[in-house]
């Protein structure tokens, strides 16, 4: 995504006061950049004291290392941006397998900063983004408040005709951005009218980016005619992870006997197929998922996404044990493997929209969220096999 992230320095001075309202001056790009992430020339040493193993105990440990390295840093940067509302649901979602409100606590005081209100642009799926974590507070304390305003703009919203030419989600990370949104919405309220708006508009995106050859997704319809260096295909890791995300997030708030679950339950099985067979030796996956020879590291939020996703397909009996158990496995060791003795979580690609380069050290606060998520979904299962399991 090449979208500019605006955070207003006004409102963060106003959150630091415990403030309600955002301000309106803007931050530095320099500033902007600090509160997303950073890319230090030196990130320091890797974490001796961490383990990849897939027990409960470690994977907690990482989760925790993680977490609290990540919570401080955003503490006075308060953001209704898809960035840092991917963040959000990690920390969410970190609070309840951790057992420690803090994070939860630190995305509260985000959404009554907002006065639990969705980003400026009514329709555009970035905007969205923090709306799940509005639905996720709201199923803990069923305040009308904490989604009066999403429900007002997307009965807005829904009043706009489609324009073919123009898909609402014309991009494929808005598959994890907006769609969970309406489809929680809808549960919350018990309103058809969500998902179906959601269902609509999400096989527009899927009948215009996804390759049934590869079953993959491209990033956008720019993608179509461009080619890795090996004359393959280019379908972008954290793409295609942002995909899985929301498939999940999407099946996570859907009605078990909904006809159209099975849609979403044959793709996330095809595309789990396919990038499980694209997985490294190290675990994870390259940036460009078709010509890994020509990306030296491999990119932790991508991977974290899937490894979140397969997780979860795993622990609701979606995905072959045989198979992919392994896989994710082999992806949370590479995922621990890339943790510092800080907490910070490198090998993650900063803002973009394709295969890019980035450092060993760069960290961005979307792939804590996603590596969170990914440790919830693990740990279920790794309980599992611990004879813990409780689903």
């Amino acid at each position: 995504m090449k979208r500019i992230l605006v955070v207003a320095l006004a409102g963060s001075i106003l959150f630091m006061a415990g403030g309600t309202h955002p301000g309106q001056a803007q931050m530095t790009a320099n500033e902007r950049q600090a509160s997303v992430g950073d890319a230090p020339a030196d990130p320091g040493p890797l974490a001796t004291n961490l383990s990849g193993e897939m027990k409960s105990t470690a994977i907690l440990a990482a989760m925790k290392k993680v977490a609290d390295w990540q919570t401080p840093r955003i503490a006075d940067s308060p953001s209704q941006d898809w960035t840092f509302a991917t963040l959000y649901v990690g920390l969410l979602s970190a609070s309840e397998t951790l057992h420690d409100p803090q994070y939860s606590d630190a995305v509260k005081k985000v959404a009554k900063h907002y006065q639990w209100t969705l980003g400026p642009r009514k329709t555009h799926a970035d905007d969205q983004a923090i709306g799940q974590s509005y639905l996720w507070l709201y199923r803990e304390k069923p305040d009308p408040q904490r989604i009066q305003a999403l429900h007002s703009q997307f009965d807005e919203i829904m009043q706009i005709p489609d324009d073919a030419a123009k898909p609402v989600w014309w991009w494929c990370d808005a598959l994890f951005m907006a769609p969970p949104v309406w489809s929680g919405l809808a549960a919350a309220t018990h309103d058809a009218r969500y998902l179906g708006y959601m269902h609509q508009e999400w096989l527009v995106t899927s009948n215009l980016l996804w390759d049934p050859q590869e079953r993959l997704f491209f990033r956008d319809k720019s993608y179509f005619d461009k080619h890795e260096k090996n004359g393959k295909k280019v379908f972008w890791s954290r793409g295609n992870g942002w995909v899985m995300g929301g498939l999940v997030r999407v099946l996570e708030s859907l009605p078990a006997n909904d006809p159209r679950r099975a849609f979403y339950v044959d793709r996330l099985q095809q595309m789990a197929a396919s990038v499980a067979k694209l997985q490294g030796e190290d675990g994870l996956w390259r940036p460009g998922l078709l010509d890994a020879a020509d990306y030296p590291y491999p990119e932790v939020s991508g991977s974290s996404f899937f490894v979140y996703s397969m997780a979860w397909g795993l622990n609701h009996h979606l995905l072959d044990e045989k198979v992919f158990a392994p896989v994710v496995a082999k992806g949370w060791a590479g995922l621990v493997g890339h943790i510092y003795a800080d907490g910070r979580l490198g090998c993650i690609q900063p803002v973009g929209a394709a295969p890019g380069a980035y450092t060993l050290g760069a960290s961005y606060v979307f792939g804590t969220g996603a590596f969170l998520l990914a440790g919830t979904e693990v740990n279920q299962w790794a309980l599992h096999h611990a004879g813990k399991h409780k689903r």
